[in-house]
């Protein structure tokens, strides 16, 4: 009879030997697998979950950011807005110009060269647009026998390195003249009516509203003609200017920018009040973008708290893994020991008849061993089976949307299932041994007669 013989109809006799051995092989293989799968499921879990996170927190922070960048889009619009509406709010005097006279008379004495608005205008100034040279003289207007405020403005001077802009204030075309709302109210004047101004003559081309202000009791012509008028030819009062949208301490970076380019000048900024509303709209700007960055922050902190309990859950999850698994595959070990030891001395008798008609030691051995390896073959099969559904099962992978490939490349997962059984065969075969080597090396005469 053969070995091979010999082994299958020692699995057929003693079945319900070779069903518990089987069973302890794969639950210890299975325990073994099912920790590992777990575990893998924890930080593919914990990944999934963090990289799912993160990706809320970006979408969320992106939408806020858009309403942000909305915000203050809208904000420098209507700033702009309203600073067009004020219209020139920047004056660049000589610095020997007393702001008394200014303020109390509504004029001006000093005078500057007409070239500075060309060379500010040909420099790279960022801190102001509209530059508009004047002049501006408190005068008695002898044909009418009153006071007035004379301004000439010709058009405004592009800064050259922007390019041209639509002008805030409409130039007074040579041969023109613009009164204020007072004035053409008090001399019955009107559009296309011809004056005389100290000797020059003029067409009516428009007449203000009441504006409530020194504006009023002014008369525009333009600058040429006030220079001639004046005697100030090539020489102005103040350039007008309007200024950007700059943030911080705007008219202190103004006049460091201005005064670098014109020395000898100085700079006063006008509507002050209407420019404070605009710095607390860039205020309310800057809290909103403040408000996104703690949002981001915060994020990010309930992002790391939230990596830190995972890193806590797969701790423990490790830890229980690392104290059962040793124990349930001990367990195995001994069990199947146990079990064949007792199946040894059960056919006690049998192996001193295998003795006496001539099978060796080694060959004895090799029946037990065999069974054993079938049992590790199967067993091991059965508990990566078993282990693989188990670990899937608990870590909550389908619900993830998390497959079995995602745990394991195909490198791994082979060498898992090719291992494992390998792992049970030795198992077996340790368990196995010492029962099969007592049994072969006993005399057969003294087994036989039942020594």
């Amino acid at each position: 009879m053969s070995v091979w013989r010999l082994v299958v109809r020692e699995i057929n006799h003693r079945r319900l030997n070779f069903l518990l051995s089987l069973l302890s092989v794969t639950v210890g293989v299975a325990c073994l697998i099912g920790a590992q799968t777990l575990l893998k499921a924890d930080r593919v879990t914990t990944g999934q979950l963090l990289n799912d996170r993160q990706a809320e927190i970006e979408i969320a922070v992106a939408e806020k950011q858009k309403a942000v960048e909305k915000a203050g889009k809208e904000l420098q619009d209507a700033i702009r807005k309203q600073m067009l509406g004020l219209g020139f709010n920047v004056l660049i005097l000589p610095e020997d110009q007393e702001l008394s006279e200014l303020h109390l008379n509504g004029t001006m004495s000093a005078t500057m060269p007409e070239q500075y608005v060309d060379k500010l205008a040909a420099s790279k100034i960022v801190t102001v647009n509209h530059l508009l040279p004047s002049v501006t003289k408190r005068i008695h207007w002898d044909e009418r026998d009153r006071e007035i405020i004379l301004v000439g403005t010709r058009g405004e001077v592009p800064i050259l390195h922007r390019g041209m802009k639509k002008p805030l204030l409409a130039e007074v075309a040579p041969g023109k003249i613009v009164l204020g709302h007072e004035i053409h109210k008090q001399l019955e004047l009107k559009v296309n009516d011809s004056v005389t101004l100290n000797g020059s003559d003029f067409t009516v081309s428009a007449v203000h509203s009441e504006r409530g202000s020194v504006d009023d009791v002014t008369v525009w012509i333009n600058l040429a003609a006030a220079q001639e008028l004046l005697g100030m030819q090539n020489l102005i009062n103040a350039i007008l200017a309007l200024e950007c949208e700059c943030s911080g301490d705007r008219i202190s970076q103004i006049r460091a920018e201005i005064v670098s380019i014109l020395p000898g000048t100085q700079v006063v900024e006008k509507y002050s009040q209407a420019l404070t509303r605009a710095e607390a709209r860039e205020k309310t700007k800057q809290s909103a973008e403040a408000a996104l960055a703690a949002e981001e922050k915060a994020g990010q902190k309930l992002l790391t708290q939230e990596r830190s309990a995972r890193r806590q859950l797969e701790d423990r999850h490790a830890g229980f893994a690392a104290v059962l698994t040793p124990l349930v595959i001990f367990a195995s070990l001994l069990m199947i020991g146990l079990l064949t030891f007792a199946n040894t001395r059960q056919r006690t008798s049998e192996i001193g008849i295998l003795c006496a008609i001539g099978l060796t030691t080694p060959k004895i051995m090799f029946v037990f061993l065999s069974k054993a390896a079938v049992t590790g073959l199967i067993g091991g099969l059965c508990g990566v089976g078993l282990g693989l559904t188990t670990g899937v099962l608990l870590g909550g992978l389908p619900s993830n949307g998390i497959t079995l490939p995602d745990l394991f490349a195909t490198g791994g997962l082979l060498t898992t299932v090719a291992s494992a059984p390998l792992l049970a065969l030795a198992m077996t075969g340790i368990a196995s041994w010492v029962p099969a080597l007592y049994a072969a090396r006993r005399d057969p005469a003294a087994i036989l007669q039942g020594d």
